[in-house]
């Protein structure tokens, strides 16, 4: 999708875009709200899935745009969040219900992930934040993160079995990025050393 078609996306034209974007929702699994008003659900996929076995047994993937989170169809700078979970594993089948839940990584994951940080941050407004989910079971996080052109402001590592992070980044501004802002601060202490 070129530039133009982007920014003549036709969502945005009829009914406006809401301010958060969930760039690959998948079965909405980390969601409270699997349908919360403020949200636009993508994902390249749309399936029901069943399974006879043990543990879940549907998963409807039903997202608001069907699209790839390497080539979305939105403008520039139309989100004030986006949150990113892409699939994590490359070594799964097909066919596998951890490939049929999360999706699976094809190819050369690293090329598929440096379009998607790029595509979250082109479709992110100016210090809009970006959450990043990732399982380093397959690929650790440290080289995922070289995916990433800009660095994570903070993150967390889940207790159970420590393999997942969540992290937060921040799009700079682009009126201040690459300059120091300067910012001066009045002391709060008066001529006799108190605190006024």
């Amino acid at each position: 999708m070129n530039e133009a078609q982007r920014n003549e996306c036709p969502l945005d034209r009829l009914v406006g875009l809401p301010p958060v974007l969930d760039a690959c929702c998948g079965g909405r699994m980390m969601w409270f709200n699997k349908r919360h008003p403020l949200a636009l659900y993508m994902d390249k996929r749309r399936e029901s899935l069943r399974w006879d076995d043990a543990g879940m047994k549907a998963l409807e993937v039903d997202p608001d745009v069907l699209a790839d989170f390497t080539d979305m169809p939105f403008p520039d700078e139309s989100f004030n969040l986006v949150v990113f979970d892409p699939p994590h594993m490359a070594t799964l089948g097909k066919n596998s219900k951890m490939a049929q839940l999360y999706g699976r990584l094809v190819g050369d994951w690293s090329v598929d992930l440096s379009e998607g940080f790029k595509e979250c941050l082109r479709v992110l407004k100016p210090l809009g934040v970006l959450i990043f989910k990732w399982n380093e079971s397959d690929i650790p996080l440290a080289d995922v993160l070289r995916c990433a052109p800009i660095e994570p402001l903070f993150g967390h590592q889940t207790k159970r079995h420590g393999k997942t992070h969540w992290l937060a980044f921040i799009k700079p501004n682009a009126e201040a990025h690459g300059r120091a802002v300067a910012r001066t601060v009045q002391p709060l202490v008066g001529n006799s050393g108190g605190v006024e």
